[in-house]
């Protein structure tokens, strides 16, 4: 009969969701996680989900989409 897995301590699922295994110069590194919000990056999430006004209180204005930018697909030909 097969050795069966033994279960994680609680301080190891800690570590394992605070962290990740990367490879440097062929060792491995463990380093903390990057944060996210819904298994998205916290900046995608602010993207997709920010009103301009919040955008604006929080100085954010290169994520902001104005009308200008969106309507420069019209041709330039006056009347």
């Amino acid at each position: 009969m097969p050795k069966r897995k033994r279960k994680r301590t609680a301080a190891e699922k800690k570590r394992r969701r605070e962290y990740m295994t990367i490879f440097v110069n062929g060792k491995q590194k463990r380093v903390k996680r990057p944060p996210t919000i819904d298994g998205m990056d916290v900046d995608e999430f602010i993207r997709c989900n920010a009103d301009p006004i919040w955008l604006h209180q929080n100085e954010m204005w290169e994520y902001m989409d104005t009308e200008e930018e969106t309507d420069t697909d019209d041709t330039d030909t006056p009347f």
